[in-house]
């Protein structure tokens, strides 16, 4: 006996055929934390893939129409992201398809995307290195002929207050004052021996682990400089946090900081110098947040370009 075939209904579509329950035109809408692979290019130009989050977005045009399609957002994620390395270039062409597959819906798209990017690190002294994680996301919107991308990213240092190393040394000079009368003989050795030991540096700068927040907005026709902007940003800090430590990489640490005292508002200043010189950065706001070890609350620096427009909300 032969089987007669099902039926193929048609599946309903209510977000299509159904009228809004009222009229009106929505700035955004679609999905985020979608949880996706992004394929990264290292500094020798090989991909290397990610665990990302991505936030994908259009506008809803027609004030008449209930919902846009959500599932082809996912798909064009998904083809792209998977298939090509995260590049301005790239992302560009998935919000023309996130557009094109809205045409009668939308003029305007969004996509967000967050992950952690590792960075392999050498130590200050000993040879050994290890990797750093810095948090990363890149921001891209596309509305008509106007393509504009974003780079944010979290950069970890240590900073020593000045004001703490000021009085630390006042300290250090009463105790030699109380040691070493000055109407006596300075003995060299006993000296060398009294800056070895607790009595000699009687008091410490506080240091505190700080973060500098940074958001780029990038001039057209770059790519995306990740590794290079760390790179940048750490030399200009010249403390940035370690990975492998050994004795003399601490040794050589704790020299860093105690030859590069700053302020939040020093730090702020010095990022501010670095991006201000590259061509390749239209905009951008730095956040220097000092974790203070000697308050329960963070000082804060921020320095910006200020060049009119704002960024991508």
């Amino acid at each position: 006996m032969s089987s007669t075939p099902p039926v193929q209904r048609p599946l309903p579509d209510v977000a299509s055929e159904a009228h809004a329950d009222q009229a009106g035109v929505l700035d955004r809408v679609g999905m985020q934390r979608i949880e996706l692979p992004v394929l990264l290019l290292d500094p020798d130009g090989r991909a290397q893939r990610a665990s990302a989050r991505v936030d994908a977005f259009v506008n809803l045009a027609r004030a008449d129409v209930r919902g846009i399609h959500m599932s082809r957002l996912y798909l064009h994620l998904d083809r792209h992201l998977s298939a090509e390395p995260l590049t301005p270039a790239s992302l560009r062409r998935l919000l023309r398809d996130f557009l094109d597959s809205h045409a009668d819906l939308s003029d305007r798209a969004w996509v967000r995307v967050r992950f952690d990017h590792l960075v392999r690190r050498a130590a200050l002294a000993s040879g050994h290195s290890g990797w750093r994680s810095y948090p990363v996301e890149i921001a891209a919107c596309l509305h008509g002929g106007e393509f504009v991308v974003e780079l944010d990213v979290d950069v970890q240092y240590s900073s020593t207050c000045p004001a703490s190393g000021a009085l630390a040394r006042q300290l250090i000079q009463e105790r030699f004052a109380a040691d070493f009368p000055a109407d006596r003989v300075l003995d060299h050795a006993r000296i060398l021996a009294w800056l070895g030991s607790s009595d000699g540096i009687v008091a410490t700068p506080h240091a505190q682990r700080s973060t500098a927040h940074l958001r780029v907005k990038l001039a057209a026709g770059n790519d995306l400089p990740i590794n290079d902007l760390i790179d940048r940003v750490e030399h200009a800090l010249k403390t940035p946090v370690q990975t492998a430590v050994k004795r003399e990489d601490e040794q050589a640490f704790a020299l860093a900081n105690g030859q590069n005292l700053m302020f939040c508002e020093d730090a702020a200043r010095r990022i501010r110098h670095v991006l201000d010189a590259d061509a390749r950065i239209a905009d951008f706001r730095v956040r220097a947040e000092h974790h203070e070890s000697l308050h329960p609350h963070d000082a804060v620096a921020v320095a910006t370009k200020g060049v009119p427009g704002g960024y991508i909300a």
